[in-house]
Order: structure tokens, then sequence, then C-alpha cells
């Protein structure tokens, strides 16, 4: 065979398997449009406000800490927030100013400050993973007796 005839044929193939795809999604889709809902044919007439955050009852004067310094604990769930390298979810509502919508208590000024003390405008890299410090408050029994006492307890 001559390269031509060769080349010919082959050019004949592809546009015929290329129309062969066009056809097919053609008919996957015509066939996707057929699939009816989970819900039937139910459509939403209204939308509903998006639930409060499920806070914890907090005590007068907050949660109690058991040493000096200690962080202040978290009254809510946080197991669906995400921290990444350019992505605070903690911060939308404990920066500035999305705290004095949110009711939330702003971020210490202390972790605007960077490891030679120079204040900065935004959260220093070292203050910047919450969970490091900060941890959910949660009414869990001991899993074993406990006679820990704080320190304002000892005295």
């Amino acid at each position: 065979m001559k390269t031509s005839k060769k080349k010919m044929l082959l050019c004949c193939g592809l546009a015929l398997l290329t129309g062969m795809a066009v056809v097919g999604a053609g008919f996957a889709q015509n066939a996707a449009s057929q699939v009816k809902s989970l819900g039937g044919g139910k459509v939403l007439d209204q939308l509903n406000k998006a639930p409060d955050v499920n806070r914890q009852s907090t005590p007068d004067g907050g949660f109690g800490r058991s040493y000096r310094q200690q962080p202040p604990l978290i009254p809510h769930k946080v197991e669906r927030y995400q921290i990444t390298a350019t992505n605070n979810a903690c911060m939308r509502c404990h920066d500035w100013p999305g705290n004095i919508e949110a009711k939330a208590p702003k971020v210490s000024e202390t972790h605007y400050v960077d490891r030679q003390g120079a204040r900065l405008d935004k959260i220093a890299g070292t203050r910047y993973f919450c969970q490091q410090c900060h941890v959910p408050q949660v009414d869990a029994k001991p899993l074993v007796g406990n006679d820990f006492k704080n320190s304002v307890e000892v005295k």
C-alpha cells in the first residue's frame, strides 16, 4: 500500500471514531435528562435560616482554668473547621471585625506579636494553628478517677 492510502485510511478511521464519540455523548446526555430526583417532583418553595452555631452552655465568668496562663477553652464544636496555610476558619469569627458581628471573643493582642516582639497586622505564624493550644470544652465524664485540683483550689 502506498503511503497516501494509509494516511487516508487513518484519517477516515479517526473521523469515524470522533463521530461515534459525539453521537455516544449525545445518547448519554439524553439518558441523563430522564433521571428523576430522589425527592420526586417536589420543589423547595422556601429557604430556612441557617441554624445558630451549636454552643455549649458557658458558666458565668467563663470556664474555669486549671493553671495560670491556660489558653481559653473553645465552647463550640470545631471538628469541621479547616485550618490550612492560606485559610483559618476560626478567624472568620474571632478576628476583627468579624468578631463584632459574630459576638465572639476577639483573639488576644498577644497573637499579633512575632517571636522578635514585632507587632503584626495579622495573626503571627506561631499562633495561627489555634488547636495547638485551644481545645473544645466538653462535658465528659472522666475515664478514670481523678483528684486533680487547680492552682486556686490548692491554696
